[in-house]
């Protein structure tokens, strides 16, 4: 699910995130079953599926509501966003700028932010920036 979290106001739009003044990031939630994916594998993608090295940027979105962040909901998934991060932190040409913090509040987006990939395919952005993103990661054999 779309949605935004991390910030200070109640109940953000899409208008409010975007403007960097609410301290939000736009985000996904992740519902999965741990007998079918781990959250072990799920980092693995999130590693994989964005450049974790671009301080309050993810291609030519800039600002703090694209920083690269990791919201885990209890301990157990805190500690797994930590180990993940070590594993992967020799991997980049850079340092990671990803960031671990808690969850408080989780906002869902509107209604057009939701499935906009599926829903969107010939969108600018999707073509240009989330379509390279998905062929990377099935050539690489991450997804299938």
């Amino acid at each position: 699910m779309s949605g935004y979290a991390g910030g200070q106001k109640e109940s953000p739009s899409y208008k409010d995130v975007c403007t960097g003044n609410t301290g939000h990031a736009e985000v996904i939630q992740i519902e999965f079953k741990p007998e079918l994916i781990t959250m072990e594998d799920i980092l693995d993608v999130f590693w994989q599926a964005h450049d974790p090295t671009t301080l309050n940027r993810q291609d030519n979105d800039v600002g703090t509501q694209y920083r690269s962040t990791i919201m885990p909901h209890n301990e157990q998934q805190q500690e797994a966003a930590q180990k993940s991060m070590e594993k992967w932190k020799g991997k980049f040409n850079s340092p990671i700028t990803t960031i671990i913090e808690p969850l408080n509040d989780f906002f869902e987006a509107e209604e057009n932010h939701q499935d906009y990939f599926r829903l969107n395919p010939k969108a600018p952005y999707c073509a240009l920036s989330i379509e390279p993103k998905l062929k990377k990661l099935k050539d690489d054999n991450v997804l299938s």
